[in-house]
């Protein structure tokens, strides 16, 4: 996933996918605790995935505060 094509979705839209990321890298810490983890790349592309939409829920929170600020 690209940063555009989450700076094109809602809050709602980010909140939901955030949690789908989170439930998906405590899964894939569970897996890696129990030596089952197939796949310890994914591990690292869902911590960053995880980081970019917090980051752009940070940019759009910043945006609609500006924009009450500045009216």
């Amino acid at each position: 996933m690209n940063a555009q094509e989450l700076r094109d979705k809602s809050a709602d839209q980010l909140n939901e996918q955030l949690s789908d990321l989170k439930k998906e890298a405590f899964n894939l810490r569970f897996q890696q605790a129990t030596g089952q983890i197939e796949n310890t790349a994914r591990m690292r592309t869902v911590k960053r995935d995880v980081a970019r939409v917090k980051t752009i829920l940070n940019e759009k929170a910043a945006a609609a505060a500006g924009e009450v600020k500045g009216a």
